[in-house]
């Protein structure tokens, strides 16, 4: 093709691409990086296209679609990146059916490669006693957050399973808490010795002392009688993993990381972890089996004498 006619066709598709983003911008308010990245990666598609010879970016078929994508994992794209490109691809020619600029969608039966899930983040066990014990038990809040830490980690629930835990959902008798998790699932969790005789003292007389007359039914509440929220249950841990020496980069669910993955290096079923996590997906809790694995090997290289 033509230089003059390369240079008519950049700019004609320039245009195109200008359109959808205005539209992705007035229909969704996305951000400016947001939509840059879209940006980048259609006018990385229209490019290539040219570059192969091939039809605009509004005659591409799946075939061109999927030879792009090959192309990109050739040149070291991660599969996480192949992605978000068939994702921002799919955004771009959804929007172009819509529109009658093309009569079908080239991306439709063009599946996106699986992401590279990210390992999760764990503590050591020794990291877990010293963040436990970095609350102040001499003072009711002190107790409340070592009492929260204690149940987390005892449990492994998701950090908006604990802060929503009502008192009705806690049986000390039977050491279980009663859990709704995702899709409104239920699953009994067991609570264990420590973490039963933490909540026992804490809602004895913590929580009365915390807020004399607390109106709402989570057990964790704050000194204005409220349930406690994420957002401040989460300054608390980072506080705590301070005042512990505690370095490792944390998450809101770096303690039921750790539950996981303490469990298997001490020899549980995957598929109990399961339960007790509440996937309804084993690949789910797969994950973490790389995490034990790799922290087996480390021990085994330190302490076999032959490691």
């Amino acid at each position: 093709m033509p230089q003059t006619a390369n240079s008519e066709r950049a700019t004609r598709e320039a245009d195109v691409i200008a359109a959808f983003i205005d539209a992705l911008w007035m229909e969704r308010g996305l951000s400016e990086n947001t939509l840059s990245a879209y940006r980048s990666d259609l006018m990385g598609f229209s490019q290539w296209l040219t570059s192969q010879g091939a039809s605009g970016l509004l005659k591409a078929d799946r075939a061109d679609v999927m030879a792009y994508l090959a192309a990109r994992v050739a040149s070291g794209a991660s599969r996480r990146t192949s992605a978000r490109l068939l994702s921002s691809l799919r955004r771009f020619y959804r929007y172009q059916v819509r529109q009658l600029s093309v009569a079908s969608d080239p991306t439709e039966r063009v599946e996106a490669p699986r992401a590279d899930r990210p390992l999760p983040g764990a503590l050591s066990e020794a990291e877990v006693d010293r963040l436990l014990a970095a609350p102040d038990v001499e003072t009711a809040l002190g107790r409340r957050d070592r009492c929260m830490l204690e149940v987390l980690y005892a449990t492994g629930l998701r950090v908006s399973e604990l802060i929503g835990l009502r008192l009705d959902q806690i049986n000390l008798n039977q050491g279980v808490v009663r859990v709704s998790g995702k899709g409104g699932k239920e699953r009994l969790v067991p609570l264990g010795e420590q973490a039963v005789e933490s909540l026992d003292a804490y809602l004895g007389s913590d929580r009365a002392a915390i807020t004399p007359a607390p109106s709402v039914a989570e057990a964790f509440i704050t000194t204005r009688g409220a349930g406690m929220s994420r957002q401040a249950f989460w300054y608390r841990i980072r506080h705590y993993a301070q005042v512990a020496g505690i370095t490792t980069a944390l998450s809101p669910h770096t303690l039921r990381h750790s539950f996981a993955t303490h469990l298997l290096n001490h020899g549980a079923d995957l598929r109990v972890v399961q339960l007790l996590l509440g996937h309804s997906d084993l690949s789910t809790t797969q994950v973490y089996t790389h995490v034990a694995r790799a922290r087996l090997q480390a021990l085994h290289a330190e302490h076999h004498p032959r490691g």
